[in-house]
């Protein structure tokens, strides 16, 4: 198999996150800043030929995937969609501090073991999202460069589950919003990751802590 690249994205600002907000699938569209990080990424991605551009089909992902693409077709994949927070999804993290203290205090540590009903886990998430990243690798055994535009949710169990970062994973990376992360596949090596975060493009971001 010749090498596989992964270009790795993380959609550009929401309504959620300007709001502090827990998103999970609920699907909130791009704010007017995260077009212009959408913009801004592409246009930093322009000279990369992708082939294949695929998304999660939460609204703030295709935005960003879409602008991306600049008229290219963008595939919806559910297993890049973001983890399912069940009753946290649409509250402010303050609410969820004061309301849910001990649930806070795991997600703030070691969130691997968080547990909500009728939630994912991130074990779950990244069983799926490294499912939907061997889909791809079997469908492209002959090397190319594929962009997944994701959530950080996505993004972090996905990372640490290809590279066998063991827990707690979460709080040791970091993706910023409308940020690309750059990770490649060969047969004799595996998964390497070439590059973390890359955020220069971005003239305007804020740095999402929890």
């Amino acid at each position: 198999m010749s090498r596989l690249t992964f270009y790795l994205i993380r959609h550009g600002e929401s309504e959620g996150n300007r709001e502090g907000l827990f998103r999970g699938r609920k699907d909130f569209p791009l704010t007017p800043l995260g077009i212009r990080q959408a913009k801004s990424l592409a246009q930093a991605l322009s000279s990369i030929e992708f082939d294949l551009i695929v998304s999660s089909p939460l609204k703030r992902a295709y935005e960003t995937a879409k602008i991306i693409a600049q008229g290219r077709p963008v595939r919806i994949m559910e297993e890049f969609n973001n983890i399912n927070l069940s009753i946290w999804e649409g509250k402010k993290k303050d609410f969820i501090k004061s309301h849910y203290p001990e649930e806070w205090r795991i997600w703030i540590t070691k969130p691997e073991e968080l547990r909500l009903e009728g939630a994912e886990t991130l074990f779950e998430v990244q069983k799926r999202a490294i499912k939907g990243i061997e889909k791809l690798k079997n469908e492209y055994r002959q090397g190319g460069v594929i962009c997944i535009v994701t959530h950080r949710a996505v993004l972090k169990p996905m990372v640490a589950g290809l590279l066998n970062i063991s827990k707690p994973y979460f709080w040791r990376l970091h993706f910023d919003t409308a940020s690309y992360s750059v990770l490649e596949f060969e047969e004799e090596r595996g998964y390497t990751l070439m590059k973390l975060n890359i955020t220069h493009h971005l003239p305007e971001f804020e740095v999402e802590r929890y």
